[in-house]
């Protein structure tokens, strides 16, 4: 269950979504917190780079893996504006990472993404859980979605 604690780190996810897109990048924000509450790292979408990779929960997967035991790992969360892709579930799956909390889901951006007339993606959306099925996934979070599917209508509208 999303707490108000939760509600926090997913409102400086979308402020990082925020921050992309005023930097001229895709919406997407994710922080990752430790077991006991501390905020490790941060980080945005860096995909206009030209490298499609460079999400963050991707790059805090990678910060995990070279900066945590696998118990901090286990312990810590990765709050995200989006729901991760699969790319970047396998990957926090791989690491080892704990709950993954997001403000809305990838069934709702690929909504959103269809009304805004994007072309899929290369890869398939898919829940988390499909990717990475032992993984605790928790979201969406209904307060939020409004302003996180502004940011992708502005982005591509």
């Amino acid at each position: 269950m999303i707490n108000e604690s939760d509600m926090s780190h997913l409102r400086r996810c979308v402020e990082l979504a925020t921050r992309a897109l005023e930097v001229g990048d895709e919406p997407f924000g994710s922080v990752l917190v430790s077991g006991d509450g501390t905020v490790l790292a941060e980080d945005h979408n860096h995909v206009a780079s030209g490298d499609r990779t460079q999400h963050p929960e991707f790059a805090l997967a990678r910060w995990a893996a070279a900066h945590l035991t696998p118990d901090e790992r286990a312990a810590a969360t990765v709050y995200t504006s989006g729901e991760h892709c699969p790319m970047c579930a396998a990957a926090h799956a791989w690491v080892g990472l704990g709950r993954i909390v997001y403000a809305a889901s990838s069934a709702q951006l690929a909504v959103w993404l269809d009304e805004l007339g994007v072309p899929a993606p290369p890869v398939r959306t898919l829940p988390v859980n499909d990717v990475a099925p032992g993984v605790v996934v928790e979201g969406p979070a209904p307060e939020l979605a409004e302003q996180v599917r502004e940011l992708h209508r502005r982005f591509h509208g």
